[in-house]
C-alpha cells in the first residue's frame, strides 16, 4: 500500500495468486499478463467520493469530467455526504453540473447520511446484495455498481458484462475481432473464475495500456 498526494492507493492481496491462476487456466492470459509487468488494479479514495465521481463523469469526456469535478470539489471544505447536502443548488450548477446530476449527488449523499447504505457491513455482504443497495440510488446503474465492487471494494470475481472494454477485449483476444454476445463472454470467463475482476482488468488493458482510475 502506498500513499501519494494524501490519497491511499491499495493493490489487492490476491493479485499475484490470481495472475498465477489465469496464466495456468487461459492461453490468452498467459500471453497478456507478462506484458504489463507489476501493474495492477488499484483502489483509492473513499466510497462516497468514488461514487460521486462516477456520477459527475456520466456521459461526458474524461477531461470534462475532471474539470467539473475540480470545480465541484472546491465548494465544500471536504467532500462528505453531510457537506454536500449543505451546498446550494445554484453553486453546484455553476460548477458545471446538470440539474439531473445535482439531484443524483443529493440522493447519493442522502443514502449515505441517513444510513440506508450498510457501508460498514459491505465487507460481509455478497456482491449481489451490495449491487442491490447501490442501484437503488438515483443515477447509479449496474455497471457503476460493478465498477465500484472492482475498483473500490476490490472484489475478485466481478464480471461486468455491460462494460465495453471487457466485451471489446474478449472480441479482439478470443474471437479475432468478431462481435461477441453476452453468453459467449460468459463462456470465455468460465475459465477466469474466481478471478474475473483481474481478467477483466487485463482485457481492458489490452485495448488501452493506461489504467482507468475510479
Amino acid at each position: 500500500m502506498a500513499t501519494t498526494d494524501k490519497v491511499t492507493i491499495a493493490t489487492p492481496e490476491y493479485w499475484a495468486e490470481a495472475c498465477k491462476h489465469l496464466v495456468k487456466k487461459d492461453r490468452v492470459m498467459k500471453r497478456l499478463i507478462p506484458q504489463f509487468g507489476e501493474a495492477s488494479l488499484q483502489s483509492r479514495g473513499d466510497a462516497f467520493v468514488t461514487l460521486a465521481r462516477s456520477i459527475v463523469g456520466q456521459q461526458i469526456s474524461v477531461k470534462a469530467a475532471q474539470t467539473v469535478w475540480d470545480r465541484f470539489a472546491q465548494l465544500p471544505k471536504k467532500i462528505t455526504p453531510t457537506n454536500v447536502l449543505k451546498l446550494k443548488v445554484d453553486d453546484m450548477r455553476a460548477a458545471g453540473l446538470s440539474a439531473r446530476k445535482v439531484e443524483y449527488l443529493v440522493d447519493l449523499a442522502l443514502h449515505f447520511d441517513n444510513g440506508t447504505l450498510h457501508v460498514k457491513k459491505w465487507s460481509e455482504m455478497s456482491d449481489d446484495d451490495i449491487i442491490d443497495e447501490l442501484v437503488a440510488i438515483r443515477g447509479i446503474g449496474r455497471w457503476t455498481a460493478e465498477m465500484f465492487l472492482m475498483f473500490h471494494l476490490m472484489r475478485p470475481n466481478v464480471l461486468p458484462l455491460d462494460d465495453v472494454g471487457l466485451i471489446n477485449g474478449i472480441s479482439r483476444n478470443y474471437f479475432s475481432g468478431e462481435a461477441v454476445s453476452r453468453s459467449e463472454a460468459r463462456e470465455v470467463a468460465a475459465a477466469w473464475a474466481p478471478y474475473c475482476s483481474v481478467a477483466t482488468w487485463y482485457m481492458c488493458r489490452s485495448l488501452d495500456p493506461v489504467p482507468v482510475s475510479y
